[in-house]
């Protein structure tokens, strides 16, 4: 009996190595566009609690035993464990990757070091984000030469079911990370000061979150739809002796625009902190 890996149906269905959150948000993106059937999705993950709960939102997706049976069903494997669960799972697969392309959305972890993990020089990296899971998210892609075109644009689809897709420079994945990818826990802490400061002028907590939460939202779409930089928008809504310098002018003394940036900053370097 020969020992190869089984040849990858080409054009088939995907595998994934881990079914948390982001993965169960990327499964359902690409069977709500209609780019894959439920039942063409295998997934790996020991944990019983996210087979439950995938199995509960995606009615028809597959389980395997073994990461090596998931990602022998596939073309394109996901790998979409913690960073520190990416040796271990990349060696349980590594056997069958041979023809492969694999696609991480860790945070960190480079495509050579992937490569060599996974036995495939066949890496795309992806760096989505939280709001994938409702379709709203973004996602930014680098890749290794040795990806064949059509499946680089096979990924790029799938992704842009969840949202915007982006490509880039993997040095910059990093910097990615640190901004969009920990972004919406950022903004999500702009939205909770919001809403308090909307609760200390007398609102009642529901209203001051939905306030927060759709001032947000309007301004994302303002600032997208225009193409305005973002020093516009806020120049025209700052009128001499109004309101809004009012409030900008305590954000600016306290030091608020530097703290986000500085944020940012500090997820980019963890970033790289988790890559090594």
């Amino acid at each position: 009996m020969s020992n190869a890996a089984p040849r990858p149906p080409a054009g088939g269905g995907v595998a994934m190595i881990g079914g948390g959150r982001m993965a169960s948000a990327l499964a359902e993106g690409f069977c709500r566009a209609g780019l894959l059937a439920a039942d063409a999705i295998t997934v790996y993950d020991p944990a019983a609690p996210a087979r439950q709960a995938l199995a509960a939102s995606l009615p028809g997706v597959r389980f395997a035993d073994t990461p090596a049976e998931a990602a022998a069903t596939a073309e394109i494997v996901w790998l979409a464990v913690k960073p520190q669960q990416a040796a271990e799972a990349c060696g349980g697969i590594a056997a069958v990757m041979p023809g492969r392309t694999l696609v991480s959305i860790l945070a960190g972890l480079s495509t050579p070091a992937l490569a060599s993990l996974a036995g495939t020089p066949r890496v795309i990296r992806v760096m989505p984000n939280t709001p994938c899971l409702v379709g709203r998210g973004v996602s930014v892609v680098c890749k290794t030469p040795e990806v064949p075109a059509d499946v680089a644009n096979r990924v790029n689809r799938l992704l842009a079911a969840v949202g915007h897709v982006h490509e880039a420079e993997e040095p910059l994945l990093n910097a990615v990370t640190g901004l969009s990818g920990s972004g919406p826990g950022f903004l999500a802490l702009v939205v909770e000061a919001l809403a308090a400061g909307g609760e200390r002028a007398g609102l009642p907590r529901p209203l001051a979150l939905a306030l927060a939460v759709q001032t947000l939202e309007g301004t994302g779409a303002l600032l997208e739809q225009t193409g305005e930089e973002p020093a516009v928008i806020r120049d025209r809504v700052s009128s001499p002796g109004g309101t809004t310098l009012a409030g900008l002018a305590v954000l600016t003394d306290r030091g608020v625009p530097e703290a986000i940036a500085a944020a940012v900053e500090a997820a980019a370097a963890r970033a790289a902190v988790l890559g090594r």
